[in-house]
């Protein structure tokens, strides 16, 4: 009887072991590239002003109780104003936000520029044209190496499916082809 499973490859190419080496930083954000992600805004009203950050480490954590993460680079100067806010809007940027992410990830003043926001009473701040919109609360943020993993629980949430996703592949952001009924599948639980 033939052995149902071929164990005869090889890697191609080879793998490389990482060894700490600060070239090896580059090797492995082109290994995280390689697995496509959404794209979320992270936003905030802090001292009356709107704040962003984009994240693409977004994850549903749990349906109970509700909660998603994202990951947050320890030196991020705009997490440092968010992380104590009450109220944090996870706006999951959709297709049409393909100029404007670029802006809302960077340090510029104006990162809001032709945007419609809506911002609620507790604070939170969602971005127009998002496929969903999420009113979270910081539960717990744990240490990761030089990121924290931020858990959210959501309190609130609002969908527009039928808009198309933002995602980030290969570091460019990029749309997804057009499905067919055939092709679609109900979504993996978290």
């Amino acid at each position: 009887m033939d052995d149902p499973f071929r164990m005869d490859l090889e890697a191609d190419p080879p793998f490389e072991r990482l060894g700490g080496a600060p070239e090896d930083s580059g090797q492995l954000r082109s290994a995280f590239g390689c697995f496509p992600t959404g794209v979320v805004a992270v936003s905030a009203m802090s001292e009356g002003n709107p704040i962003c950050m984009v994240a693409s480490s977004f994850v549903g954590v749990s349906i109970s109780p509700p909660l998603v993460a994202f990951c947050v680079q320890w030196e991020s100067q705009t997490w440092a104003r968010l992380k104590d806010l009450p109220r944090l809007g996870i706006s999951v940027l959709g297709a049409e936000h393909d100029q404007s992410v670029r802006r809302l990830a960077s340090r510029a003043e104006d990162k809001f520029h032709e945007l419609g926001l809506c911002v609620r009473e507790e604070g939170s701040v969602f971005v127009d044209g998002a496929t969903a919109w999420l009113d979270c609360s910081t539960q717990d943020v744990m240490p990761a190496g030089d990121h924290g993993i931020v858990l959210l629980r959501i309190h609130e949430l609002t969908l527009r499916p039928e808009a198309e996703p933002l995602v980030f592949h290969g570091s460019a952001f990029r749309q997804l082809g057009v499905s067919t009924p055939d092709q679609s599948a109900s979504p993996p639980q978290p």
